[in-house]
């Protein structure tokens, strides 16, 4: 299970410094995907496949499907991680999500997500911490039986 959340950034070869309490989880290996809201995901191999399996299901006659299922595999990359718990998020990954230098590691249950931290800012009330738009994230909990 991965959660918390962790300020940092990347190197100058574009390598992020996976947070000690998610490596062992991971393993030597992980896929990094762009993510629903313009951050990227990390998932352990079991838990990618798992999800490809998932979209697998969808049927390739509907046009919505094929989008959703292009938007998470044609940027995916497996990314190996070395032994300081670092991983190099590629070129076309890092655009996506926007990041340059800074960015936020967290926990998200079943993978972990990385956002800039510009856009996690954005998401975020600064003062309290919380997710922005409190009576969104209230009305949701209700709609799935939180």
């Amino acid at each position: 299970m991965f959660i918390g959340q962790y300020e940092n950034s990347i190197d100058s070869k574009s390598r992020l410094i996976v947070p000690a309490r998610f490596r062992n989880e991971l393993g030597n290996q992980c896929v990094v995907a762009k993510g629903i809201d313009r951050c990227l995901t990390i998932n352990t191999m079991d838990a990618w496949q798992d999800f490809l399996r998932k979209l697998d299901e969808l049927p390739q006659s509907n046009p919505e499907a094929r989008k959703f299922k292009r938007h998470f595999t044609s940027g995916a990359d497996v990314c190996d991680i070395d032994k300081q718990g670092r991983i190099t998020l590629p070129q076309k990954l890092r655009a996506y999500a926007g990041i340059t230098k800074d960015l936020v590691t967290i926990g998200n249950s079943t993978n972990i997500e990385v956002w800039s931290k510009e856009f996690w800012d954005e998401e975020v009330d600064q003062d309290t911490g919380e997710i922005l738009d409190a009576s969104e994230l209230g009305r949701s909990m209700e709609k799935y039986g939180f």
